[in-house]
């Protein structure tokens, strides 16, 4: 990933491989320790809807406390807002080892961590310091709000309506597939949402992005009253079923308040920040997976008795990893997962030189490189 060159980008200057070492160790220390613990029973009990509450599965609570505590939502973020300023590479390989422990638990993360880069490249000064340090921090998750039930992946039909009232819109809709759309992790959820103001264009073209919070924040920083919006339904699913997938409804009564996020009319430009952001860390889930598929078949190699060796002229049996067939597949395995977390790694220290390297060109071409490479990373991680 060309991690040396990195650390010596403006603003990494205390990046050495010593500290980046000890990064890594942790992060692996807290993925087995606290996540992987939790992650089975979490997917048997899963998250439920109760009395117009999500409850997520018995640990997560404390797991996601010591996340945050340990600051492992901010690594990549600007300092000003209480991040820790590192460099993105950094970030993926921590993100991989959560979603590798427990990916019910990393996509809260990973859905904030996108709203973060949103907010921060096209909020406003008022929207940044009123939300950014909670986000950052990890106080407050962010989610993803595209989809609607009548019109699937096709944005250009969304319905949700944005009526502007003063300093602020008010939002009424339905949303569905919101990764931790509600749950009891944070006092906080930042939504970020697709929908129409009254005088907008038909089309893709006449979208705009607004931030609407499940709690209004007063003027000091404190939660306000509840807004007008709320989980009606949580999606079934086969595995990550301590994700609550949830249904959202916007505006059932006077209308939810939320805060335009740039222009009008742009909030498709806007959102693919964000989209971008999520679509390398969904195929650095696809990276995860395998290698904890692979750690699971190998460690059940290593320990599973039957046959003999190939040209073993023993009875006594043998580990069916000393089979060729077996070994071939482990190693098949092997070298597909390196070389699809090869490219992840590689598409995340393009990034890094995106935004920090002094000279223009070189952050302009890393830049085309990265919007080629990240449907690339999405697509053949998953697949793997």
């Amino acid at each position: 990933a060309g991690m040396s060159d990195i650390c010596k980008l403006d603003g990494n200057g205390d990046t050495t491989a010593e500290l980046v070492n000890m990064i890594l160790e942790q992060a692996g220390k807290f993925s087995s320790e606290v996540l992987e613990p939790i992650n089975r029973s979490g997917d048997i009990q899963g998250s439920v809807l109760k009395n117009g509450v999500v409850i997520t599965p018995d640990g997560y609570k404390d797991a996601y406390k010591k996340f945050i505590d340990g600051g492992w939502n901010g690594v990549p973020f600007d300092e000003k807002y209480g991040g820790q300023n590192l460099p993105w590479v950094i970030a993926t390989a921590v993100s991989e080892m959560v979603q590798s422990a427990n990916l019910a638990f990393g996509l809260c993360p990973l859905l904030t961590q996108g709203a973060i880069e949103l907010l921060t490249t096209h909020g406003n000064k008022e929207l940044k310091a009123t939300y950014l340090n909670k986000m950052v921090s990890g106080e407050w998750n962010g989610t993803m709000n595209l989809t609607e039930p009548h019109a699937g992946s096709d944005l250009s039909g969304i319905h949700t309506k944005a009526r502007k009232e003063g300093q602020f819109y008010r939002i009424s809709g339905t949303k569905i597939y919101i990764t931790y759309g509600d749950h009891d992790l944070t006092d906080n959820i930042i939504h970020m949402v697709l929908a129409r103001t009254s005088d907008a264009p038909s089309g893709i073209h006449g979208i705009s992005l607004f931030l609407v919070p499940k709690f209004l924040v007063n003027k000091d920083g404190s939660l306000g009253q509840r807004n007008d919006l709320r989980a009606v339904s949580l999606e079934h699913k086969m595995g990550i079923k301590a994700s609550p997938t949830a249904v959202m409804s916007y505006g059932d009564n006077e209308g939810a308040i939320g805060y335009l996020i740039g222009n009008e009319n742009q909030g498709i430009q806007y959102m693919f920040t964000m989209m971008n952001n999520a679509r390398l860390a969904i195929g650095l889930s696809g990276v995860a997976i395998a290698e904890r598929a692979y750690q699971k078949a190998r460690g059940f190699a290593i320990e599973r008795i039957q046959g003999r060796s190939v040209g073993s002229k023993s009875s006594t049996q043998t580990t069916i990893i000393d089979h060729p067939d077996v070994k071939r597949m482990l190693l098949s395995m092997k070298c597909q997962i390196e070389a699809t977390r090869s490219l992840a790694y590689y598409v995340a220290g393009k990034i890094d030189i995106s935004k920090k390297h002094s000279n223009s060109d070189v952050r302009n071409k890393a830049q085309i490189i990265v919007d080629l490479l990240i449907p690339v990373v999405k697509a053949w991680s998953s697949d793997t």
